[in-house]
């Protein structure tokens, strides 16, 4: 018979690629996960994981029951939506988002939310890169883009628009800065560690050319145009907050949006929908600010 606690370290191994990274997000030693996967491994009669010295790969009989493990993981998740219908609502949420929008707009939010209810925890990651819901990286995920393919649920939060900013005093120093941005220094992202194309608009906005200061994060590149590196293509949203930021070129202006995503599998969850609400509500009662 098969351990279900052994087939979910399973999951997070194949999920992560490492031991040790499922064992962090497990809270179990790097022992015990190689001694639980050991046991799995025994009882199937079939080698799942390969160890390599940069981590782990499913093997051919790994991948197959990965399938199977997930499917497993499905029922089991449901089983806790009918069961939990009536319990009080409680439990970790995980809410994944883009840097700007997790730290300017979400993160001032929840504390109240949980004071409401003080068995929940939400744990925000407001991060420069895309969650994979699949993986179970996050059970609600904030976009840029809109997913495609997957078991989920997908709703639009909101368009928002970014512009061109530069620091007062930068201005100061450079007036013309608004009548030819292109001729200054372009605070943007690294090229190759953007994570959607969607943040690739310089060539919208006629700066593809310009001398950039790159950087990987949004708020890094907000504090880097306060502080007078150059024109930078920031959220109006965020810009808006800070004093010493001048909009220029006001023509050149870019719009695109925010969606929210959730994996079919725990979208039902009381507390997932309530938090996946939450920040509906709190978005469409701060519409105006994003445009």
């Amino acid at each position: 018979m098969l351990d279900w606690d052994n087939v979910r370290i399973f999951l997070a191994v194949a999920r992560s690629g490492q031991m040790l990274a499922a064992a962090r997000k497990l809270g179990l030693d790097h022992a015990t996960v190689s001694r639980r996967i050991a046991t799995l491994e025994a009882g199937l009669g079939a080698k799942l994981i390969e160890r390599r010295t940069n981590g782990c790969a499913l093997t051919v009989r790994g991948e197959s029951f990965l399938s199977s493990a997930e499917r497993m993981e499905t029922e089991i998740l449901q089983a806790q939506v009918a069961l939990s219908a009536d319990v009080a609502i409680s439990g970790d949420v995980r809410v994944g988002a883009p840097d700007g929008f997790g730290t300017f707009v979400l993160a001032r939010h929840f504390g109240a939310l949980m004071d409401e209810y003080p068995g929940l925890t939400v744990q925000l990651a407001p991060l420069p890169r895309a969650f994979s819901l699949a993986k179970r990286e996050a059970d609600i995920a904030v976009t840029i883009d809109r997913p495609a393919e997957g078991r989920l649920t997908v709703k639009k939060l909101t368009d928002y628009t970014l512009s061109l900013y530069v620091s007062r005093d930068y201005l100061d120093r450079h007036p013309g800065a608004g009548a030819a941005p292109q001729d200054h220094r372009v605070v943007c992202y690294v090229p190759d560690l953007v994570f959607s194309p969607s943040l690739d608009y310089l060539g919208e906005v006629g700066l593809a050319d310009a001398r950039r200061f790159e950087c990987a994060g949004m708020i890094g590149q907000v504090e880097a145009v306060r502080a007078g590196a150059g024109v930078g293509v920031l959220h109006d949203y965020v810009a808006r907050r800070f004093d010493d930021l001048v909009r220029i070129a006001p023509e050149r202006r870019i719009v695109r949006a925010y969606w929210i995503v959730t994996h079919d599998d725990v979208r039902d969850f009381a507390r997932v929908r309530l938090v996946h609400d939450h920040i509906v509500s709190l978005t469409q009662r701060q519409q105006r600010d994003f445009t």
